[in-house]
């Protein structure tokens, strides 16, 4: 018998909901959800919530273990973002590094790299590489951006008016996904009885010796990846000698372990997040756009039905590929200099037409989340065109 799931947003594509259904049908799935954000993934859809009794299943957690958001509000004056010295500019291309490979030879300090690293053998061996990209921000949909921050209620955590803010989105780089592939094979192996079109959707019990190293592996590169966060917020706002007035952040890829109402029975259970943000009641978090739209920054209203849980952003409308096939920079680039966006590097597979309307997506979501804040891009560095998604 499969698992029950609701559904958030109208039109989605038909292989995003058919993933959520498969995933659905797996023995161990007790309840799922579908943000309105949903596009296809590995396994489960992007946008993607599964509950699953005593078990963890890689794929459904992602490739990019913990990616996140990171907000910094600074006491710098507005005007900032026009200054023609460049210096918002200065500081990001000084304080991360974008690319697949992308790492500094000076290291950066963090306490994460004195954790035990040897909980699992993937984290093991390649502490030294995680050491080296700390507080770097990868490719793909990765960014580092400053814009205005519209605080609309003091919930948000300031007074409200407009702020400068920087704001970033990335996760636990390459050993992150090396765990994922390292954990995801093992799970295929121990799984041969799944037909292909579950087979990333295998999963590890926690009562194994392998799904407790993927859990401690998962929750170590969670602290990793707000350590990358952390330090380049760090870096950027001693950069600018600015003092930091707000601070917010979340996970977006992940699981963890709650207890939730199933079927008229309060049960524990392992919720995956796949590109969805928890939203618990009061629990506050961050919902970009893209480059050209607005982010916001929410309060969740604790939906038991959607597990607690909202979308992680827009939502690509097309895949990479039918991007490239698509856009040009010139229509990019008319689209950004309307909403007045300055982009220092980008791929042509992340301009702002690949996304859903985000103001659609906050529509179908009003149930499961309420607007604290706005944040409105002003200056956007991603990783340049041509280097290979990791997100």
């Amino acid at each position: 018998m499969s698992a029950t799931y609701q559904q958030w947003g109208e039109d989605l594509d038909a292989e995003s909901i058919a993933q959520m259904e498969r995933a659905c049908r797996l023995p161990v799935s007790v309840a799922g959800a579908l943000m309105p954000d949903a596009h296809v993934g590995y396994g489960l859809p992007i946008g993607g919530v599964l509950a699953t009794d005593n078990a963890v299943i890689p794929f459904a957690v992602g490739v990019d273990i913990a990616c996140r958001m990171k907000m910094t509000v600074l006491d710098l004056p507005l005007r900032q973002l026009a200054d023609p010295q460049d210096r918002l500019t200065k500081a990001i291309e000084a304080e991360t590094r974008f690319g697949v490979g992308a790492s500094f030879s000076r290291r950066r300090e963090h306490e994460v790299m004195d954790a035990d690293w040897s909980v699992s053998p993937v984290t093991k061996s390649h502490r030294d590489k995680a050491w080296s990209q700390l507080g770097t921000s990868g490719s793909g949909n990765h960014f580092v951006e400053f814009g205005v921050f519209t605080v609309l209620d003091a919930a948000a955590g300031l007074e409200p008016g407009e702020y400068l803010a920087l704001l970033s989105h990335s996760g636990s780089r390459g050993t992150g996904a090396q765990v994922c592939d390292h954990y995801s094979k093992l799970a295929v192996k121990q799984h041969p009885e799944l037909p292909k079109e579950l087979s990333k959707l295998a999963w590890l019990s926690l009562d194994t010796a392998e799904g407790q190293e993927y859990w401690a592996a998962m929750e170590l590169m969670g602290r990793y990846a707000a350590a990358n966060h952390a330090c380049i917020h760090r870096h950027v706002a001693r950069h600018l000698g600015a003092e930091v007035l707000l601070d917010l952040e979340n996970h977006h890829n992940f699981a963890w372990k709650e207890r939730h109402v199933i079927d008229g029975q309060a049960r524990d259970v392992i919720v995956h997040r796949k590109g969805a943000t928890p939203a618990g009641e009061g629990v506050r978090g961050i919902i970009p756009g893209s480059m050209a739209s607005p982010g916001f920054v929410v309060r969740g209203k604790g939906n038991a039905a959607s597990l607690n849980s909202a979308s992680h952003g827009a939502g690509r409308v097309m895949s990479r590929s039918q991007a490239m096939k698509t856009f040009d920079w010139k229509e990019a680039n008319r689209v950004l200099e309307e909403r007045g966006v300055k982009l220092l590097s980008a791929g042509l597979d992340e301009v702002p037409m690949v996304y859903k309307d985000i103001h659609e997506v906050m529509a179908a979501q009003a149930d499961l989340v309420e607007v604290l804040g706005r944040f409105d891009p002003k200056l956007v560095k991603m990783a340049p065109h041509g280097e290979r998604p990791e997100d």
